[in-house]
């Protein structure tokens, strides 16, 4: 029987059954579990808790985490506005954005927190808000990530204002008479450990150069471990460290600091799962490859394609006898695309690596897992004119809910004119 992350079999069928395939699968306790493990992170003068909603962006989602106490990082108007449809507090949403758009006014009128992202950013604020108080996202000059794609620190990385940039900022809040009252780092996902607690030192740096800072944000970027042996960080480590760091520079200067943190990954990743069914079976003779053609691709889940990430594939086998035979796939989705890959080379998403799996046949049901995070949200969507999958909540009584219907061809179309 295979070893599922969160469903069993039957529920898969079932799933399938009732919604079709591809379809992402989300499961209630997991998001419980994590969200209640964020919670319990080491802090000294207080927590904020954000999730960084680019993560998967779903109502559901947002509304489930809202009532576990949660709060929300976007980093768009559109996320911002998404929220709101949500029914979240504008008060509870914090924008750190790569391009401040033309009417972010209304967005900060309704409430919402603004971290400035560039020079540039803390200009037009301090033109359209002088006087007020502003957070500053940096980029501490450290970056970390499990590959370049996913490292947001360091020289090579746009995002946020370049820390040796502190006198041309306090030029700027001068002119203003601007207020800062946050630090705002974040150095990419699936950081190590040791180098996030470092980051997490240079931050504190930067907190000492502006007196009325209150809170530190240190974003997100913990490491999950998707594939089987793949370790996982445990926020009780990584946080006990940043506690003490908190608690010195009390000691050092008085100062108590709260404490924000914003991950995406660690609250979603292994909460979701794609099921898909086999489509197909070629091959390409003895010296090439067996393929295992699936109903979905990176019009689902862009991860393998674009960061030769990595996710277990888990076959679940029709009614007959396969017996013990296993086979090599390469597993491709259903994309005219070449790098259509879902079984790539760790970090080498244009390079093959067949997967030892069950013997499988046309029409088994397939589960991508680990797919909770930056699948739904960062997909090829309409890729060959693919519909977006719909998206299903596994509740916690087992009873699957439909939270996002499959899209229609007409609703692909709309829009042309």
């Amino acid at each position: 029987m295979p070893n599922l992350n969160f469903m069993t079999p039957e529920q898969a069928a079932e799933i399938r059954e009732r919604f079709g395939t591809p379809v992402y699968v989300y499961d209630e306790r997991s998001l419980r579990l994590a969200a209640e493990s964020l919670l319990d992170f080491p802090h000294a003068y207080g927590l904020t808790a954000r999730y960084a909603m680019k993560a998967c962006s779903n109502a559901a989602i947002l509304k489930f985490f809202d009532r576990f106490g949660l709060q929300f990082d976007a980093s768009s108007g559109f996320e911002c506005e998404r929220a709101f449809q949500a029914g979240i507090d504008p008060e509870k949403i914090s924008l750190s954005s790569q391009e401040l758009a033309d009417d972010f006014t209304r967005l900060l009128e309704k409430g919402i927190h603004f971290n400035a992202c560039s020079l540039l950013q803390i200009e037009r604020f301090g033109q359209r808000f002088p006087g007020h108080e502003i957070g500053l996202r940096f980029n501490p000059g450290l970056g970390s990530g499990s590959t370049n794609r996913t490292n947001t620190g360091g020289p090579a990385a746009s995002f946020g204002i370049w820390h040796e940039h502190l006198e041309k900022i306090r030029e700027l809040v001068r002119k203003f008479d601007l207020v800062v009252n946050l630090i705002h780092t974040h150095i990419g996902s699936g950081s190590d450990p040791a180098l996030w607690q470092r980051a997490a030192g240079l931050s504190l740096d930067l907190v000492r150069e502006f007196p009325h800072v209150r809170t530190l944000n240190l974003g997100g970027g913990f490491k999950v471990g998707r594939m089987p042996g793949e370790p996982s960080s445990d926020l009780s480590v990584v946080g006990q460290p940043v506690k003490a760091a908190f608690i010195q520079l009390y000691e050092e200067t008085g100062r108590k600091i709260h404490l924000e943190l914003e991950p995406g990954t660690y609250l979603m990743a292994n909460a979701g799962s794609i099921l898909t069914t086999v489509r197909d079976i070629v091959d390409t003779g003895q010296k090439g490859y067996k393929f295992l053609k699936l109903d979905t691709g990176m019009n689902d889940i862009l991860r393998p394609s674009l960061y030769g990430a990595q996710h277990p594939i888990v076959l679940i086998s029709g009614p007959g006898q396969r017996g013990e035979q296993r086979e090599n796939y390469a597993v491709v989705g259903h994309c005219c695309e070449s790098g259509d890959l879902l079984t790539p080379q760790l970090g080498e998403s244009e390079l093959l690596a067949p997967r030892e799996m069950d013997n499988a046949v046309v029409g088994d049901l397939c589960v991508i897992e680990g797919t909770g995070a930056y699948c739904s949200s960062l997909a090829a969507s309409n890729y060959n004119s693919f519909p977006q999958s719909p998206e299903v909540l596994l509740q916690e009584n087992g009873e699957p809910r439909l939270i996002r219907q499959r899209q229609t061809l007409d609703q692909i179309l709309q829009n042309e004119v």
